[in-house]
């Protein structure tokens, strides 16, 4: 059987003993690119049109920063809730569901994979299909 021979992954820019070292390594010859990192958001001097100045403003850091979707709760998990009892936060987070802290500061959002078997008064929000689900286990969805 023929062995295979495998190189290992260029490092670069570590001398020209590295396979792709020593001047450029790789970056071309000078220029902004050719220096240190250009920054995501960056987009040269074109300020009118820029992205940056068509979005509106708002202060502070984090501000391009996504915000948190909730959790989601898949019906078949509400099953281990007792019968009759009220579906919110608290109680998912008490039936060891979701931990707390994350639902508080995310949400939670009731989806309706799987079936249920217990009567509940759904307090979360819910996709249309698991309220379907819910009202025809005898439950009531609120909102």
């Amino acid at each position: 059987m023929q062995k295979v021979k495998t190189s290992s992954k260029k490092r670069v820019g570590r001398g020209y003993g590295s396979g792709r070292g020593g001047h450029t390594t790789g970056r071309g010859n000078k220029g902004q690119k050719a220096r240190g990192s250009v920054g995501v958001l960056f987009e040269g001097v074109k300020v009118r049109k820029s992205l940056l100045n068509r979005l509106p403003f708002q202060r502070g850091k984090g501000k391009f920063k996504a915000k948190p979707k909730p959790l989601v709760v898949n019906l078949e998990a509400l099953n281990l809730m007792k019968e009759g009892s009220e579906v919110t936060i608290d109680s998912l987070a008490k039936a060891g569901i979701v931990k707390l802290s994350d639902a508080q500061d995310c949400g939670v959002k009731i989806l309706g994979n799987g079936k249920l078997e217990r009567r509940l008064v759904v307090l979360t929000p819910t996709s249309k299909s698991a309220a379907a689900k819910i009202v025809k286990a005898g439950g009531k969805v609120e909102k």
